[in-house]
């Protein structure tokens, strides 16, 4: 598998590595402190200490889909244990939601690589997606996956699951509501789990830039997997990659616009909102105009 080259999932142009120059796992998890101790290493920290991510006591799972974001946060939380203050635990786990086999020894090694000592478990996911979602089956693949994450973590005695979404998911997400649903709703750091007791979701990458995450990939020479399911890769269209693609084009002629979306989601001023919903139950503004 020596020759073999991939694209790298997210991306608008491939990024192609071959296996045999990956860097040396003590130079790949050194560069995480070093190199990249600003922009990844810090802004993983900051998120922590910030949203209260992580508290003395927690178990959690560390969702690996054997992508980029999810392989870097892997490494992360092995850097946190080293030099971190934290009492917790942690596990490592991947769902195999239907991967052809290839794809799977590709997770496998990878992981088998960066020492991150991975438990995985099969899920006829994409499938299934596919039967109930026919003509848009990611948003009933990314529910499946979420649940099925949620009863595994829940079965290893976790209390919190941590994913890989990163800050240009948070403001892609912020876009995606405005534009096509009608609402402005962010991608939290953290929330409760509504059908699983007990259990938190966390996104300790919520303020790390994606380019640097790329770059990280990139310069260690891992081969990351991309979306892997063969029912999407035979659809056209994505919203996501779109509003991606909008943002980008906004920042041409808008300073700071990346950052600006960011921001409106921490300093929304109520006293300027026609309407918002809590707990279920929508409200206007006119309730409480005198």
């Amino acid at each position: 598998m020596e020759d073999k080259k991939t694209k790298i999932a997210g991306e608008g142009c491939e990024v192609l590595v071959p296996f045999n120059e990956r860097k040396p796992l003590k130079d790949i998890e050194r560069s995480i402190i070093k190199t990249y101790r600003k922009k990844i290493w810090s802004k993983f920290v900051k998120a922590i200490k910030e949203y209260q991510l992580v508290e003395d006591g927690d178990k959690i799972a560390i969702a690996i889909s054997g992508g980029k974001d999810s392989l870097l946060l892997a490494k992360l939380f092995q850097e946190l244990h080293k030099h971190g203050n934290q009492n917790f635990q942690v596990e490592y786990i991947a769902m195999d939601p239907g991967y052809h086999s290839e794809i799977r020894q590709l997770l496998e090694e990878n992981c088998e690589y960066l020492q991150i000592p991975v438990k995985i478990f099969d899920a006829d996911i994409f499938q299934v997606a596919d039967k109930i979602a026919s003509d848009y089956p990611c948003y009933m693949c990314a529910r499946m996956r979420r649940g099925a994450l949620y009863s595994k973590a829940q079965e290893l005695g976790c209390n919190k699951l941590a994913l890989g979404h990163h800050y240009n998911d948070v403001i892609e997400t912020v876009m995606l509501n405005i534009l096509c649903a009608g609402n402005f709703k962010t991608m939290m750091p953290k929330l409760k789990a509504k059908n699983f007791e007990n259990m938190e979701l966390i996104r300790p990458m919520y303020l790390i830039e994606e380019q640097y995450i790329q770059r990280f990939i990139q310069s260690s020479g891992i081969w990351p997997l991309n979306c892997a399911c063969m029912v999407a890769a035979k659809k056209i269209g994505n919203k996501r990659y779109e509003i991606k693609e909008l943002i980008e084009t906004l920042k041409e002629n808008f300073k700071n616009v990346d950052s600006n979306i960011f921001k409106a989601a921490e300093n929304v001023n109520m006293d300027a909102i026609i309407g918002w919903e809590k707990d279920g139950k929508k409200q206007s503004f006119l309730d409480e105009y005198q």
